[in-house]
């Protein structure tokens, strides 16, 4: 499920040829219009009268953003925390599940509402970042990037006391992948498919990095953070060259709604702190997690 968001964001990434210039063929996008204030959210001033903001995060999807015994926590958590302190307000975190796509979910949470029961939230975190994806889709500021996603392979070292493995090893040996992931697409066409016989697919990323701490798979494939959550004794992770695979790495930030520029350059004047500052770095250490900063 976890891949539907990540996938649609970069989806222009992965085939758009270098022929197609940034925002060409655009067409103006549907407005909100008509609705209430409570539905298209809240500017900068009203949040900070009201005292508190209002996060919307990708729900069971550890490292980033998941409940456990009623408490929400993960990385995109606590970097709500941040942007909530840095203005001065509660933060108050709604859990939510991934739609068929990210235009989807923008519009469920960002700028219009879902149809029945719709409602935005002030910042919705974790959402990937593509500069064409981002001309398309103007109903919504883009900004805050906090960190870089990157597709590693995680691997036994009993397994490959020597050499990490690369995707040609498994053309014999097993991998684990979370099922429809990009991982899963990848390395069912590389090579003329002649790696997708090593494929063994899982739920999550989660149970595939469970299933190769079993001895199920010789190695898993998937992003960096996730693998790095998952990995125990004697589990080692490398991120090798990928041939071929064009969306091998994305950036993570937040979105707001169109209408709250002031908000939206509040919320990255926060992240830029954290950044440069180093509690960003922090809150990746607390999860045991490598924090790849963004390019900006």
């Amino acid at each position: 499920m976890r891949r539907r968001f990540v996938m649609a964001a970069l989806a222009g990434l992965a085939f758009a040829g270098p022929a197609f210039a940034r925002c060409e063929g655009w067409v103006p996008q549907p407005k909100p219009q008509n609705v209430g204030r409570d539905v298209v959210g809240k500017d900068l001033d009203e949040i900070v009268e009201r005292g508190w903001i209002e996060f919307a995060a990708y729900e069971d999807f550890p490292p980033w953003s998941w409940e456990e015994g009623g408490k929400v926590q993960g990385v995109d958590i606590e970097i709500g925390r941040l942007i909530a302190e840095a203005l001065g307000v509660e933060p108050r975190f709604r859990l939510v599940a991934a739609g068929e796509n990210l235009d989807a979910d923008l519009r469920n949470y960002v700028w219009k509402g879902a149809v029945v029961g719709g409602r935005v939230s002030n910042v919705m975190l974790h959402v990937p970042y593509d500069s064409e994806y981002a001309c398309r889709v103007e109903q919504v500021v883009f900004t805050g990037q906090y960190a870089d996603e990157q597709i590693a392979i995680a691997y036994r070292e009993d397994a490959y006391p020597e050499d990490p493995p690369v995707p040609a090893y498994f053309r014999i040996d097993t991998v684990a992948v979370e099922n429809d992931s990009i991982s899963d697409f990848y390395l069912t066409s590389f090579a003329g498919g002649q790696t997708a016989q090593g494929v063994r697919r899982y739920p999550s990323h989660a149970a595939a990095m469970e299933a190769l701490a079993a001895g199920e798979t010789m190695a898993a494939m998937g992003p960096l953070a996730q693998l790095e959550a998952g990995a125990g004794e004697g589990i080692a992770i490398h991120q090798p060259p990928l041939p071929g695979f064009a969306v091998s790495h994305w950036t993570a930030g937040v979105a707001v709604h169109m209408a709250y520029r002031s908000l939206g350059y509040a919320v990255d004047d926060a992240i830029r702190a954290g950044l440069e500052d180093g509690r960003i770095d922090a809150i990746f250490e607390q999860y045991g997690l490598t924090h790849l900063p963004p390019e900006r």
